[in-house]
Parts: structure tokens; C-alpha cells; sequence
């Protein structure tokens, strides 16, 4: 399959994503043509580094100087210790203003090294090179930068948009089946919300995503790119239609909380578009049946679907802080059935739910 290349369309801040098998090779061309820099630094966890650190930095450094800067891996590491410690890194080489960061890795490296970037001598560059399945469909893609805290995830950051996102296919055979198969998690959450046909042919391709055929995946990273894109295209800073993105993730994150991230981003989401689907229901916004849909195609993929026993008031405390959040009121993206998501009155993408409602959905 030859290379595909998604745009978002955002006017001076526009930039491509180029995504196929093979496609990291491409990285100092993309680095010549739409991030110039005096020097780069790589940013990557420990365990993405063993497997890809040193050919991304040698690969960048055919444009400008390379430095290579770990973390340790795990999304209990976004946290704003090590956020500090990059930053006082970059320092301590010399990064200056004319540098520029390649974010290397899943989602919790793209938020962090992004982050940095966007706080960096007040912003520098970053390139978004994923090396996850969700990372490639969905976090490097749309500028949201952070780092978690005890309170709940990414509830500090800022949106700092790319200048390129390289997102080589091949990459994902050193993934382990249970992180293809989150990664999946949010492809079926974006034909939830805008493709029907799409949801369908991501359980269809069940195997060969779970067996990490490039061309099968490249596929699928295509078309939820620009699904994607769309909707960022259409709402940059989220205030308005770009929530739709966040089905399934007001208890998701909540689970991660609660959980010290046990649960892998996408089995969080898997559980949380099956609960938020049938709270839906029961506020009548959700067609009936939308939670089972859900649930067989998770389950399709070996992904949970009912959250870990525990208690709703601690899922509770931690959704009433969540970024959708208002006035204390939680609030939800909903579906209205597969292929389509739910809009409320005017321009609010996010509903309200009685509290009584959200605890008989969640369970004791």
C-alpha cells in the first residue's frame, strides 16, 4: 500500500499526516520541509526507546543535530515531575528557540513531549511520530497536550498543534495484542460517531488488525484520521462539536483515576462508550440497543465491557472534575446510535445526567 497523506485543514497552523508502511523513513524530509530547526530532541519513553530511539535520532540528525531524552514509561508517569525534568534536560543541552521536539511514541509521550513543547521557552515545534495503534488513529492528531494528576488525566495542558505527524504502520508489530486491540477501541469509537460502515468493517478486520497486517492497519489509520480531522478541522479548541470525540471517556477517565491506571486507555474507553451508551438510553438520547452493539464488537476484540468492581462515589468525585465538567455537573458525549452522535440544543455537543441515573448505570 503506497503512503497516504490526511490533512488538517487549521490555516497557518495546517499540517499533513503521512501514514503507510515504511513511512519513518520519510522523517527528514518531513523534518526539512515543515519543521527547520537549528537542533532537535528526541523525546520517547524507556521502552519505545530500545526499539526505535536511536534510529529516529540518527535519522533526524541527517537535518540538525540529535539529542535522544527518556522517561519512564506509563501513564502514571505524565505527570508534571516529569514535565519538569524534560524541561530542565532541554535546558541543560542548549535547546534553544530555533530547536525543535519529535514526540516519539504512543499517547502518553505525544501529551507529555507535546506539552513540553508548548511551555518550552515559552513554544517550540514538536513532530508527532506514534508508535500505537490509538496513538496514530487518535492522540497525536488534534494538538492536545498534558499531564495527569491525582485529581484525574489531562487536566493540565494546553493545545499545542503539530507540523507534522509521521505515523509508520509497521511500527505496531512490536505492539502486544492487548494495546492493538485498545488501539482498536477507539477506531470503533470513531465509526460509533460518524461511520457506521466503518465501525462495521473494524470488527470484520478483527484478526488481521490483532495480527498487525500493514496494510490492513494503514487502512484503518487512514480512515480514522480523517475522521478525525474533520471534526478538529471544524472545532479546533473544542468548544462546540469536537466533544463528539470524547464518547466513552467521561467514565473512562474517571476508571483511570480511580484505577491508577490499571486499565489500558482504550479498555477504559470500551468500557465507558458501553455504560455511557445505555445511561443514553435510559435518558432517552441513545437508541436502544446501542450498548449491546457496542459490547459484541469490544468483545469481538477480547476487550472488557463492564467496569472493575469499586465504588461509584470515588468514579463519581473523579468525573465531577473532569474538563466537560460544569458548575460541578458531569456531563457526557453521547451517541445517538452507531454511525451518529448526539447533539443537544444550540451548539452544546454534551448533556447533563441526573446523578441517581449515573449511580444505577455504574452499579453499587
Amino acid at each position: 500500500m503506497r503512503a497516504a497523506t490526511v490533512t488538517v485543514s487549521l490555516g497557518n497552523a495546517s499540517y499533513d499526516i503521512t501514514i503507510g508502511p515504511g513511512v519513518l523513513e520519510q522523517l527528514p524530509t518531513v523534518l526539512a520541509r515543515t519543521c527547520p530547526a537549528a537542533r532537535y530532541a528526541v523525546i520517547t519513553d524507556a521502552t519505545v526507546a530500545q526499539h526505535y530511539g536511536p534510529r529516529v535520532r540518527d535519522l533526524a540528525a541527517t537535518v540538525a543535530p540529535c539529542e535522544l531524552l527518556t522517561f519512564p514509561a506509563g501513564e502514571w508517569n505524565k505527570t508534571r515531575e516529569h514535565w519538569q525534568a524534560l524541561s530542565d534536560a532541554l535546558l541543560a543541552v542548549g535547546l534553544g528557540r530555533d530547536g525543535a521536539i519529535i514526540a516519539l511514541g504512543g499517547g502518553v509521550t505525544g501529551d507529555l513531549a507535546g506539552f513540553v513543547a508548548a511551555t518550552y521557552l515559552r513554544g517550540i515545534p514538536v513532530v508527532q511520530v506514534p508508535t500505537s495503534l490509538l496513538a496514530m488513529i487518535d492522540s497525536s492528531i488534534g494538538g492536545k497536550t498534558g499531564v495527569d494528576t491525582p485529581q484525574g488525566k489531562n487536566l493540565i495542558g494546553v493545545f499545542h498543534q503539530p507540523r507534522a505527524v509521521v505515523a509508520d504502520v509497521t511500527t505496531l508489530a512490536t505492539l502486544p495484542h492487548p494495546h492493538l486491540a485498545a488501539g482498536a477501541a477507539e477506531a470503533l469509537k470513531h465509526g460509533a460517531i460518524a461511520d457506521a460502515a466503518y465501525f462495521e468493517r473494524v470488527v470484520a478486520d478483527r484478526a488481521a488488525v490483532l495480527d498487525a497486517e500493514p496494510d490492513v492497519l494503514a487502512s484503518l489509520v487512514t480512515r480514522s484520521v480523517t475522521l478525525k480531522a474533520a471534526v478538529v478541522t471544524a472545532d479546533e479548541h473544542e468548544r462546540g462539536q469536537r466533544a463528539v470525540l470524547n464518547v466513552g471517556h467521561t467514565i473512562a477517565h474517571a476508571l483511570e483515576t480511580v484505577g491508577g491506571y490499571a486499565l489500558l486507555h482504550g479498555e477504559a474507553v470500551g468500557i465507558g462508550m458501553v455504560l455511557e451508551a445505555r445511561l443514553g438510553t435510559r435518558l432517552g438520547i441513545t437508541d436502544a440497543g446501542t450498548d449491546a452493539a457496542l459490547a459484541d464488537a469490544l468483545e469481538a476484540y477480547g476487550l472488557p465491557v463492564e467496569r472493575p468492581a469499586g465504588s461509584a462515589d470515588a468514579l463519581l468525585d473523579a468525573m465531577r472534575v473532569d474538563k466537560k465538567a460544569r458548575s460541578g455537573t458531569v456531563r457526557f458525549a453521547f451517541l445517538k446510535r452507531i454511525g451518529q452522535a448526539a447533539r443537544n440544543a444550540g451548539p452544546e455537543w454534551t448533556f447533563s445526567a441526573p446523578e441517581e441515573t449515573i449511580r444505577s448505570v455504574l452499579g453499587a
